[in-house]
């Protein structure tokens, strides 16, 4: 297969530095880097870069009277610099495996690749992992791509090359607390999002992968026992939806002794005055962290409006934005 990454990017432009496509040696693909419309190109390049082995560096301008000149006519004015690299069993699959094995320990992690190299021993298209034995300082600075999520061309290394540090962007976990007929949307949308969503209930009728095919785990637990069976450290957010009010009031108290930055809570605020009042002393270590009634005010009553109100208020949480329209300044 190849793998492209975006390197470098102007203008607007569907994605942005460290977005990823893989494309097999059939022409399938997963993955964007432009709404579609780059892709057909890219694959025509991928087959060279699959039977050579050798690295490509693609650009597309599609600013102005040049994007004309791709008989594309989108107007997106914005340029990318895109490279496709080789990836197979003659290299590992790197940096797929390496990905995937962080991925599935849902740690941070990041890795080089050299772009272009005047040097002997850093060939263009090798891939430089963490823990392997590669040039003075390249530990140090995957350790800081990694730690700060930071993509780009490490340009404080005095190298013969131009390396790329790719970041690992970890999925939010997410932390549903009732497995009712209601929560069945939210982990759909959420999971749409490659968000990994853990979902626990204390009634077994309920809590059952046929419910919930796309939930990365089920916990079947007492809600007095949740701080015992699940560890919090890690989840991005909780939402409490039981709907039976002693259940959220447990799970309410064991995530006041969390440090989950977001917590939600599904009813309405005279429901929320009286769990927390219920919490007492509690309470207070929710303050800053609790969204009730959680949601963004979107309108619609339905179970799949509601779920999306949900999620998409953790979206902005996630992204720090405060979800105003992109029409409004």
């Amino acid at each position: 297969m190849a793998l492209g990454v975006v390197l470098e990017t102007a203008g607007s432009t569907y994605r942005k530095p460290g977005a990823l496509m893989l494309i097999a040696s059939g022409g399938d693909y997963a993955g964007l880097l432009s709404g579609g419309c780059l892709e057909g190109d890219l694959r025509e390049h991928a087959a060279s870069v699959i039977a050579t082995g050798t690295p490509h560096t693609v650009s597309y301008d599609l600013r102005g009277p040049d994007d004309l000149l791709w008989g594309l006519g989108l107007g997106c004015e914005g340029a990318m610099q895109i490279v496709l690299i080789r990836v197979g069993p003659e290299n590992g699959w790197q940096p797929l495996a390496h990905f995937f094995e962080a991925l599935s320990q849902h740690r941070s992690t990041a890795v080089a690749l050299v772009i272009e190299s005047r040097d002997p021993e850093l060939r263009a298209g090798a891939v430089l992992l963490p823990g392997a034995d590669t040039v003075p300082g390249m530990q140090a600075a995957l350790s800081e791509a990694a730690r700060a999520g930071s993509i780009g061309w490490l340009d404080s290394l005095a190298l013969e090359a131009k390396v790329f540090a790719l970041p690992l962007t970890l999925p939010p976990r997410l932390l549903l607390l009732g497995a009712g007929p209601d929560a069945l949307p939210v982990v759909e949308f959420a999971s749409r999002l490659g968000w990994k969503v853990t979902v626990a209930d204390h009634r077994a009728a309920y809590v059952k992968t046929d419910h919930f095919p796309t939930a990365h785990a089920l916990v079947l637990c007492r809600p007095d026992e949740l701080g015992g069976s699940i560890d919090f450290r890690g989840f991005t957010a909780a939402v409490v939806m039981s709907h039976h009010l002693p259940s959220d009031l447990e799970y309410l108290r064991a995530l006041a002794g969390s440090s989950v930055p977001y917590v939600g809570l599904l009813g309405p605020a005279v429901r929320r005055e009286k769990l927390l009042s219920d919490l007492g002393a509690s309470a207070a270590a929710l303050q800053t962290r609790l969204r009730a009634p959680v949601g963004l005010a979107l309108g619609g009553r339905s179970p799949e409006s509601i779920a999306l109100a949900i999620v998409a208020e953790i979206h902005a949480f996630v992204y720090g934005t405060d979800a105003r329209p992109y029409s409004k300044p």
